[in-house]
């Protein structure tokens, strides 16, 4: 195998394991606080996109819509989402995050995480941060839709 070939599979592997310790983590934060695996990933998909409907969110994670529905009921009761309407169509709702809930709930189970993070980006250079940040945006734009 040649030296690229090389690295390259170092890399897939690194980011397999990235992966694995990031949802592991994002179950912890959600079993400390009485969540399940999937309300972690709809935060997720909350912060990422901003409002969605509860389609829209089955559609992202290819749960039913009574699963979602579930999900959606116990976000709201811990105080993490709202139902609003939307305001471009009356028969739709967006479900929305709190953002006051989320720096009360969720922020301060992140914040060592943050800081390690910050720790390992202060050893790059901008031009390595470039390229990471490159890498990443490559590899979301390129990822597959759930089959």
């Amino acid at each position: 195998m040649s030296t690229r070939e090389e690295l390259t599979a170092e890399l897939q592997e690194r980011m397999v394991r990235f992966i694995a310790e990031v949802i592991l983590f994002n179950h912890a934060v959600s079993a400390k606080l009485g969540l399940g695996a999937s309300d972690s990933q709809f935060m997720t998909l909350l912060r990422s996109y901003g409002p969605l409907t509860p389609r829209q969110l089955s559609e992202h994670t290819n749960l039913t819509s009574g699963t979602v529905t579930g999900v959606i009921d116990r976000l709201e009761s811990f105080g993490l989402i709202t139902r609003q309407p939307d305001p471009h169509d009356r028969r739709k709702v967006l479900v929305t995050p709190s953002f006051e809930a989320i720096q009360e709930k969720l922020a301060p189970l992140y914040e060592e995480q943050g800081r390690r993070l910050q720790a390992v980006l202060a050893t790059r250079s901008d031009h390595d941060l470039r390229v990471i940040a490159d890498f990443f945006a490559d590899t979301i734009a390129n990822a597959d839709p759930l089959p």
